[in-house]
């Protein structure tokens, strides 16, 4: 779900919220080791995402966001921030290599660069706790 969370937007936070659940709180987070990305520079938008994008001449930013069911990838363009709202039993992610990967949700596809060992952590993190959220399937059985 792609929503623009530039401002606070009682039905859109509910929709968020009912989504991803809430954010891990201070301490969990410092437990956690942190539940935000660095700096992902954008490689590859889908259309529609890449038409938000493409409005302003800026180098393409954006961030990952861990919440309880799932993650926020937000992302500026011009004035305005988006949040593209993935639960985690409908998020893909695949590594292209080892200098980027590629994050999808429907119709929705984002690529990022993953210079640093600082984001193959990250990402590494965030599908171990997918794994962990998702449970046993019935084709491991």
């Amino acid at each position: 779900m792609l929503r623009n969370v530039s401002y606070n937007n009682p039905q859109i936070n509910r929709e968020i919220l009912k989504t991803v659940g809430e954010s891990y709180s201070w301490i969990e987070r410092i437990k956690f080791g942190g539940t935000g990305s660095p700096k992902l520079p954008l490689l590859e938008a889908s259309s529609k995402i890449a038409e938000l994008l493409n409005r302003d001449n800026n180098l393409n930013y954006c961030s990952v966001e861990i919440c309880w069911n799932g993650v926020i990838i937000r992302f500026r363009s011009l004035l305005e921030t988006y949040g593209l709202i993935i639960p985690f039993h409908q998020l893909s992610i695949f590594k292209a290599g080892n200098k980027s990967y590629s994050i999808f949700l429907g119709e929705h596809k984002i690529k990022v660069e993953a210079e640093s060992q600082k984001v193959h952590k990250f990402f590494s993190r965030l599908l171990d706790l997918r794994a962990k959220q998702s449970g046993t399937r019935v084709e491991d059985l």
